[in-house]
């Protein structure tokens, strides 16, 4: 039996020799850790190129993930730089429109106090009016007291003025509302006490006048009038009237209680001179027992300009006369009964500027023009 032949280390069929020949070339022998199995093992260069993909590849896949975070996070700020720019546009917009409606308040609120300052102004004029005109004209003052306190507390507000002055529009409504009401009360005295005065006068009419000095027991007249023109009456108030001579408005003029015209118009002055009228008529009822007789107050433009074409200089030139003005009166020309020397022009001369009422120095007996039957108010 011949002995086994040993093959050296590197594979060669000689000992030291190369392994580039055929006989170098050995087959796949079987691996001798795993029985029946062959390996494959990679070459070192395939190895290395593919760790170096690897590597590559995890490098490239790292910086596009940053990228990814980077741009996200950008677009996160973008987004909430937006949107804080939308909040404030929309915080600039409410104040703008909270700004507006402050303004516009504030206006409605002005032309609201303006309103109500206008209604209190008119309120208050009206009182002083009605405080004139009633003037000793009412059964009791205490009326008349109660709306001067009322006026005098509407004309302190409307003296106010200014932001500190403190004013509402419904503070102003109050005053002018209880301004009204006392108002409307010394209005209500006012027209019973003519209503009272209106029943007294008739009466007196309707009996037989005491006898008085230079006067005879009668209602007639004792003597004849002296005016031998055509006749003329009074006029009742221009309506629409501006307030000049001859054209003063309804509200400018007051009718007297106690007597009408022969035409039925009433003898109108104006409010003030009316009101110290009915004062005077009434001390004269208690001296002479009678009412004051009256021919013509006050006298409009056309009835002036009538009287100038047919009295001539003896009338004043129209436009000019102290009838047109609401503060004059003439008694009936009967020299027995108002006459220079009679007591009711004497007593009227002596007593009537208590009252506002005078003769004028130009009518007097020695004056440029003299007129016992007529008379002014002065206050």
């Amino acid at each position: 039996m011949s002995a086994p032949q040993t093959v050296p280390p590197d594979g060669g069929g000689r000992p030291g020799g190369s392994s580039r020949g055929p006989a170098a070339t050995l087959a796949p022998g079987p691996d001798r850790r795993t029985p029946g199995r062959s390996v494959i093992r990679p070459s070192r260069s395939i190895v290395a190129a593919v760790t170096a993909v690897l590597l590559v590849g995890g490098a490239g896949s790292a910086w596009a993930w940053t990228e990814h975070e980077d741009r996200v996070a950008a677009e996160q700020a973008s987004a909430q730089d937006r949107a804080s720019d939308v909040l404030a546009a929309q915080v600039r917009d409410a104040d703008e429109v909270e700004a507006q409606a402050a303004d516009a308040a504030r206006v409605r609120s002005a032309a609201v106090l303006s309103d109500a300052r206008a209604v209190l102004a008119a309120a208050a004029e009206h009182a002083r009016a009605t405080l004139a005109a009633s003037d000793g004209a009412v059964a009791d003052d205490a009326v008349r007291k109660a709306l001067a306190a009322e006026l005098a507390g509407a004309d302190a507000a409307l003296a106010a003025t200014g932001p500190g002055a403190g004013q509402s529009a419904t503070a102003l409504r109050s005053l002018s509302a209880a301004l009204a009401a006392s108002d409307a009360a010394v209005v209500g005295a006012h027209d019973a006490w003519l209503a009272e005065e209106a029943a007294a006068a008739a009466a007196a009419a309707a009996a037989p006048r005491p006898s008085t000095p230079g006067k005879p027991a009668t209602s007639a007249p004792s003597c004849g009038t002296t005016y031998s023109g055509p006749p003329f009456y009074t006029s009742p108030a221009t309506a629409g009237g501006d307030g000049s001579n001859g054209r003063l408005p309804p509200e400018a003029l007051a009718a007297i209680s106690w007597d009408v015209d022969p035409h039925g118009t009433p003898y109108f002055l104006k409010n003030a001179a009316a009101a110290a009228l009915e004062r005077l008529n009434t001390a004269f009822r208690g001296e002479f027992g009678h009412n004051l007789d009256l021919d013509l107050t006050y006298r409009d433009y056309d009835t002036q300009v009538a009287m100038r074409a047919a009295l001539g200089s003896v009338a004043a030139t129209p436009g000019t006369s102290t009838h047109g003005t609401g503060l004059a009166l003439d008694v009936p020309e009967l020299p027995c009964e108002y006459g220079w020397d009679t007591p009711q022009r004497s007593w009227m001369v002596s007593n009537g500027p208590s009252y506002g009422w005078v003769s004028p120095s130009w009518a007097g007996r020695n004056g440029s023009n003299p007129e016992y039957w007529h008379f002014e108010y002065r206050g």
